[in-house]
């Protein structure tokens, strides 16, 4: 199977081919910080089956071995690598995806790190788009 993906603003795009190997809500303080929200889905793909086709991201060190890309124009995350833990593999940032549903995740990962009211949000309200008078 063929997947495309790209930041918000386009000037990175990448492509991956096959099935991956897992995909994860990931709940860590450092896919929080890095991506500023509660939780990061990825989608994890051997290195050989994934290939950026347009730009080039920026890469830093996030904390020890990991590796995070992202785009250098709108700042979008992409990419982590972390050879030590992960060798050999690639993990995307499955909502950067052009069809994100595509790869549905199947756990939740560092749980520890959840954020507390995160065990209740099923039952907040719901709006398919902004509440009227917001």
């Amino acid at each position: 199977m063929q997947h495309t993906g790209r930041c918000q603003c386009g000037n990175v795009q990448y492509e991956l081919s096959g099935d991956p190997k897992g995909v994860a809500i990931c709940h860590c303080r450092d896919c929080q910080r890095s991506a500023g929200a509660p939780m990061v889905v990825w989608a994890m793909f051997p290195e050989a089956e994934g290939r950026v086709t347009t730009g080039e991201p920026k890469t830093i060190n996030s904390s020890g071995t990991a590796m995070r890309s992202f785009c250098p124009e709108c700042g979008t995350g992409l990419f982590y690598q972390n050879a030590v833990n992960l060798p050999g593999i690639i993990d995307v940032q499955a909502s950067t995806l052009d069809n994100p549903d595509a790869l549905p995740p199947a756990i939740h990962i560092q749980t520890a790190e959840r954020q507390s009211w995160y065990s209740h949000v099923d039952t907040l309200p719901a709006f398919e788009r902004f509440p009227e008078g917001s």
